[in-house]
């Protein structure tokens, strides 16, 4: 895990690329997509078979922030020969949207099921250290700012407290016909993640955002993540 971030620290970086960020998240044991780092289209189409269908592909570059803007996203992908043609596409579009972009590759990942989403996230506070912050995604967060914090390191009862203390935690129980949500799984990422933030002090931020939420006993995962390094 730390080769990964001296790694981006060689090459002048502070943000992971999304493989680097799952591969630091896969060693503290957060649930992560399948996912690998194809380099032609015959790796990528091996993948896929690995990971198994549906897949979603995604170019890898350090200086493109939003993927979907110059095509470099295609999602459900389904059979070898899309996964061959999405491969061959993006590297189009990256080539006429973001000519200069360097491009490490393209990413191949499982295509994560629709959930709850909800965001975790961690950022270091230059007085308290690290803090975790935990919200219901979209709305809830970007326009009404219902998040909970504490500061790391923190226990189940912290993380379970800070579940229900958001204004929305109503619908984590199940609202207007839909079942409630595996809070237990989200309590378990947010205390895996308080202690990736704690015993690695190069982490700045951390951002799990969606991770995807299901009904009680099925789990959630984590459908995209960033990290920034100090």
């Amino acid at each position: 895990m730390l080769e990964v971030i001296n790694n981006v620290r060689s090459e002048g970086r502070y943000k992971l690329l999304e493989h680097e960020s799952y591969e630091v998240l896969r060693y503290y044991d957060l649930p992560v997509p399948k996912f690998g780092l194809a380099r032609s289209v015959d790796e990528a189409v091996e993948l896929a078979e690995k990971i198994g269908y549906p897949v979603v592909l995604k170019v890898v570059s350090p200086d493109i922030i939003h993927k979907s803007d110059v095509g470099g996203v295609i999602v459900n992908l389904n059979t070898s020969a899309d996964v061959s043609e999405a491969y061959k596409r993006i590297y189009r579009n990256v080539s006429e949207r973001a000519p200069n972009a360097r491009v490490y590759g393209i990413l191949v990942q499982e295509m994560v099921p629709n959930g709850l989403e909800v965001i975790i996230g961690s950022t270091r506070d230059p007085i308290f250290g690290p803090i975790i912050l935990f919200g219901l995604g979209g709305i809830f967060v970007e326009v009404l700012r219902d998040v909970s914090l504490r500061i790391v390191p923190i226990t189940t009862y912290d993380a379970e407290d800070m579940i229900n203390e958001i204004r929305a935690a109503k619908i984590l129980e199940g609202y207007r016909g839909e079942r409630p949500r595996d809070k237990k799984a989200l309590a378990d990422i947010m205390l895996k993640l308080s202690k990736l933030v704690e015993d690695v002090e190069e982490i700045k931020d951390v951002d799990l955002n969606p991770v995807m939420t299901y009904e009680v006993g099925r789990g959630a995962k984590i459908a995209d993540a960033r990290i920034i390094i100090r």
